[in-house]
């Protein structure tokens, strides 16, 4: 048997059900992990609260983890029992062992624990799209990232500094404010309030040409306040709540501004793409340029409690649950 996190029902933290389920058989194209770590990220949040719908019911969520290859269904060549191994983006995580289709899976190189790559691929491989992608920080620009204490946050800001960017960071107190700052945020701004005011006098009035927003409802207003014209508002996730349906005439009044919601899946639907951003994480990672930073761990089986905090905020950096 294996142990899951699963939930029956939509809710808080307590609909979380630590449970004994039959362990998977790898099918076609598949294979079987052993976890040895599984990542803590927002969207299991929204899957848990519904905000994001249950393919079924009753539902394993997560969606990042690391371990090791068990076995291998017919057709699989990408990996072997016994590699190890990282994945995010496939729903099913919070397990002991999980049964994933083989090519979503990538090869840890030797030099990255299994701690690591779990509180890192999803986070990670999705500050490697935002910064190289959605929009390609160049050196000398200055942008705005929204929870820069946060496991996304954390690595926008040293990777966008590495590029040679000057990042100003949002968070929500002065402790957050001091680790932003020592993780590559030039600027810090304490609180929602005067963010736009902060940001023109930080630039000269200058504003961002682009801001990484992940807190949603709260702060998307202010967000496009921030930026000069032609400039490009990146809305990448829902901490506080879903953005309100938006009348698009306001991005011309605010200066034809651009506006995307992206996603990690459709970023690294392609095995090609998939493999492109996660060596591109691996290398800043190796090399240093980007620590990943693990400041809180609890048992899988105590996952509620891993929400509660996550929810109040009172994490920092990445969250790892450990089977």
């Amino acid at each position: 048997m294996t142990k899951a996190i699963r939930i029956h029902a939509y809710g808080g933290p307590d609909v979380l059900r630590w449970e004994d389920v039959p362990t998977p058989e790898p099918g076609p194209g598949e294979a079987l992990v052993n976890h040895a770590a599984v990542g803590l990220n927002f969207i299991d949040v929204y899957f848990r609260t519904g905000l994001y719908k249950a393919p079924s019911m009753p539902l394993t969520i997560g969606m990042e983890g690391a371990g090791t290859v068990a076995a291998v269904g017919p057709g699989v060549t990408t990996v072997a029992p016994g590699d190890r191994v990282a994945y995010a983006g496939v729903i099913g995580s919070y397990a002991t062992s999980r049964v994933i289709a083989a090519d979503r899976l990538l090869k840890l190189p030797v030099s990255i624990d299994f701690k690591t790559a779990a509180a890192m691929m999803l986070q990670g491989m999705t500050a490697q799209y935002l910064v190289r992608r959605t929009y390609r920080v160049k050196a000398g620009e200055t942008i705005l990232v929204y929870a820069a204490a946060g496991g996304v946050g954390l690595i926008l800001c040293q990777w966008a500094k590495h590029i040679g960017a000057t990042v100003i960071g949002v968070v929500s107190t002065e402790r957050k404010a001091e680790l932003a700052h020592a993780n590559g945020a030039e600027h810090t701004i304490v609180g929602n309030a005067h963010i736009p005011a902060e940001v023109k006098r930080i630039t000269g009035g200058a504003m961002v040409p682009v801001v990484y927003d992940s807190i949603g409802k709260d702060t998307f207003m202010t967000s496009l306040d921030c930026l000069a014209p032609l400039g490009l508002m990146i809305s990448y996730g829902n901490a506080s709540g879903p953005v309100a349906p938006l009348d698009i005439g306001l991005l011309a009044a605010k200066g034809s501004l651009y506006l995307t919601r992206p996603t990690l899946a459709t970023y690294t639907t392609k095995r090609s793409d998939l493999e492109a951003t996660a060596n591109d994480l691996f290398d800043v990672v190796q090399t240093g340029a980007v620590r990943i930073q693990v400041h809180q761990t609890f048992p899988l089986s105590e996952a509620a409690a891993a929400h509660t905090a996550l929810e109040a905020r009172t994490t920092t950096g990445s969250t790892v649950l450990l089977p």
